[in-house]
């Protein structure tokens, strides 16, 4: 996954939150990959983790020191202000974009969604980002040795339950979300030790190991049919639980996420509601939308075509670019940062995508007159982004 949270631009002015601070972050993490690992680890940039920088700066008595970044087109060549590329916040979300990325590289190959020719290269990828993680974590008081072994784990585990060699069970969907958990876990938790808040540490490790299980059924839930038709392993599947109990599983992770910053007092910090749970609940929303019964002949049954926009019936499947296609998109589009912030077409596949900022956003309305209606049912279900989604109250 890279990347599940989006936060609104809307709600900015609801929380009064700086609306270039997202940009901020992105823009240091990105040029943070790139003045430490080269260009191509701009690629890896995750905006999950530019939450987790959002979120370290949020609890700190201070900002992060910032600089004058150059002039850069996806910006209007404009400059910009952004954290210094040795700051806690850009330290910690290169850690998590390199480590995930990496493991993220890996799974391409194994899931054979790459030609065999770049099978090698990607290889030495994923190698020297997994080493760049190291190199981060390493000043920044992370170990990651536990993540590592724990990823490394899960993919001997999905190759015994795709054998058939272990009973197809809830626990066995747990050991396969193990390491979306524990990764999830010690990342959120270690935003309050770089924050010097260690009152809020076990509570954002309880709500990390949620999040971490979210990221992991969402992802599975979002291509359950597509990975059935191209015989590929996805863990609902693999263990029998329907797309109707996954979502459940996720909406339950929610609530428990919510509970859990409830319980230290962490949902009244307006940079944590507009990064992360105000996002996470149009998360939540959107899988829900997926799993549902689509309309007949709806064009949201196919997969976006080339060219489309995602507004309009496509026009056919997408064409899987070729070697030297793919290396062009590589360099164009992910190694200077245009994918962060326009459209772009998918080196792998051939998909057209939004722009990394623009994913997620799907609030219909002007969220600077939203309620602040609390928690109505004790879930805290309708307390965010109340009037975006209707406020349902059907937790």
């Amino acid at each position: 996954m890279f990347g599940i949270l989006q936060p609104c631009r809307h709600g900015t002015e609801k929380y009064g939150v700086d609306p270039g601070l997202r940009q901020s972050h992105m823009c240091g993490l990105c040029l943070g990959l790139r003045d430490g690992h080269g260009q191509l680890a701009r690629s890896a940039t995750n905006t999950d983790a530019v939450v987790l920088a959002v979120l370290t700066e949020a609890q700190a008595a201070a900002p992060a020191a910032r600089r004058t970044a150059g002039p850069c087109p996806l910006r209007g060549m404009r400059t910009a202000r952004v954290p210094v590329g040795t700051s806690a916040p850009v330290q910690l979300a290169a850690t998590a974009s390199l480590l995930l990325g990496s493991a993220k590289v890996a799974d391409h190959i194994d899931d054979g969604d790459t030609r065999p020719r770049l099978h090698r290269p990607m290889r030495r990828v994923a190698t020297g980002w997994a080493a760049g993680a190291h190199s981060r974590a390493a000043a920044i008081g992370l170990d990651i040795a536990p993540l590592v072994a724990a990823i490394e784990a899960q993919v001997a585990a999905e190759q015994r339950i795709a054998a058939g060699d272990d009973p197809a069970d809830a626990s066995a969907l747990d050991e396969l979300t193990h390491a979306s958990r524990l990764c999830a876990a010690q990342f959120f938790a270690h935003t309050a030790v770089l924050a010097d808040r260690p009152d809020n540490v076990e509570a954002l490790r309880g709500a990390g190991a949620e999040f971490g299980r979210i990221a992991h059924l969402t992802d599975a839930l979002t291509d359950y049919h597509a990975d059935a038709a191209a015989d590929r392993f996805n863990p609902l599947a693999a263990t029998d639980t329907s797309p109707a109990e996954g979502y459940a599983l996720v909406r339950e992770s929610e609530h428990a996420l919510r509970a859990s910053l409830r319980s230290a007092g962490l949902t009244g910090l307006p940079a944590l509601r507009w990064a992360l749970l105000d996002p996470l609940k149009s998360t939540v929303r959107r899988v829900g939308r997926i799993i549902a019964p689509p309309p007949v002949a709806s064009a949201r049954q196919y997969p976006v075509s080339i060219g489309s926009t995602g507004q309009h019936p496509p026009l056919g499947p997408p064409r899987q670019p070729g070697v030297a296609e793919s290396i062009q998109l590589i360099l164009t589009q992910y190694c200077t940062g245009y994918a962060c912030w326009a459209e772009h077409t998918r080196p792998c596949s051939g998909e057209r995508k939004q722009s990394w900022a623009d994913r997620g956003c799907d609030c219909p309305c002007d969220c600077s007159g939203c309620c602040d209606c609390g928690s109505c049912c004790g879930d805290g279900c309708c307390c965010d982004g109340c009037c975006c989604d209707g406020c349902g109250c059907d937790c």
